[in-house]
This record gives structure tokens, sequence and C-alpha cells, in this order.
């Protein structure tokens, strides 16, 4: 029993892990990270922030296609092999496929949408314009939300998601984090100021 329940775990871990590559190992890649400060520090509002929100999302959705190495493997565990490592497999990765195309139905989606990126831009916009909120506006975005660093006034409640940078934290504590958070911010947003 010990023995199908270890198989399981482990089956179950590596569809979890593997679904997980695309947006834990990537953006980390040190090429990547060139134009953006070091984590945790907050990150200009800039075109390669709105970028990399929609690379965030494209690896998030990549994770479909990553998840047919665990079903395969899976099916061919059950079909020819052990059945507890193979049922691990197919449960996790199915159940991923499922929880993310109910994404699309449902509320809860990625913390990386194409709506982010849109008010990300509009907040960029109307900071270059005669509505910024002061004189020498440079939005940045902390942790709780869209701040101006020259005046400090809140120009989106929006947390901040992870963006692939290395984290501060160290390579093991930040893929264990990642892999609990599955990179939705960990912090309430801030309200909006007048």
């Amino acid at each position: 029993m010990w023995n199908e329940l270890f198989d399981f775990f482990v089956g179950a871990s590596f569809a979890y892990v593997v679904i997980r590559l695309p947006f834990m190992m990537f953006p980390r890649m040190r090429s990547w990270n060139d134009q953006f400060s070091a984590h945790p520090s907050p990150i200009a509002l800039d075109p390669h922030l709105i970028q990399r929100v929609l690379h965030m999302r494209m690896f998030f959705w990549s994770g479909l296609f990553f998840a047919s190495l665990p079903l395969f493997l899976g099916w061919a565990s059950l079909k020819y092999g052990g059945a507890a490592m193979g049922f691990g497999l197919w449960v996790v990765s199915g159940w991923t496929v499922i929880s993310r195309i109910m994404c699309v139905i449902g509320d809860d989606g990625p913390p990386w949408t194409k709506q982010l990126a849109m008010r990300l831009q509009k907040v960029r916009n109307d900071s270059q314009s005669e509505d910024s909120c002061c004189e020498h506006s440079l939005p940045v975005w902390e942790v709780t939300a869209v701040r101006c660093s020259t005046c400090r006034k809140v120009l989106l409640a929006e947390s901040r998601p992870d963006l692939g940078r290395p984290r501060s934290d160290g390579w093991i504590k930040g893929i264990i984090r990642l892999l609990i958070t599955d990179g939705r911010p960990i912090a309430a947003p801030l309200g909006e100021e007048e």
C-alpha cells in the first residue's frame, strides 16, 4: 500500500511541475530580465513590463501543451506499467487541463490577462498626458498597486503577480512559492486614492 501511495505521489508531483515549467523556467533566463529591476523592487511601467504580462499569459496557457506529456505517460503507465503512478500523472494533468479550460468560462483566470495589460497601458498613457497625477509622473508597479513614484498616488489598485524575475529569496524557496501560488499575487491590492 505504501508503495502505491508513493508512486501516486511521484506521478502527481511530476505532472504538477511539468505543467508549470513554462512560467517557472523560461521567463527567468538572464537575457529576459536585463531590462527589469531586481526582485522584489518595484518595476517601472514601460513597454517591457506590458510585454512581460502578455508573455506570462502565453506561458500560462502553454501549460495545456505541456500537460500532454504527463497525460501520455499516465496513459502508458496505466496500460503497461504501474497503475498508481499513471493514475497520479493522469489525475493531476487532467485536472489542470479542465481547470484551465474552465478559466475561460469562469472569473478565476490567470493573473496575467490581456485586460490587465490594457489597464497598465492606460495608466502609462495617462501618466504621459495632461491628465497625469503630477508634473513628473513616473508609474511603478509595487507589490500591492501601481503608484506614481514621485507623488505616491495609487494609479491602479492591482497586486503584482509573479513576472518571471529571478527571486531574491533563492532558487529553491522561489520555486516552492511559485508551485504553491501558481504565480498569483500574495498580497491584497491597495484601494485607489482620489
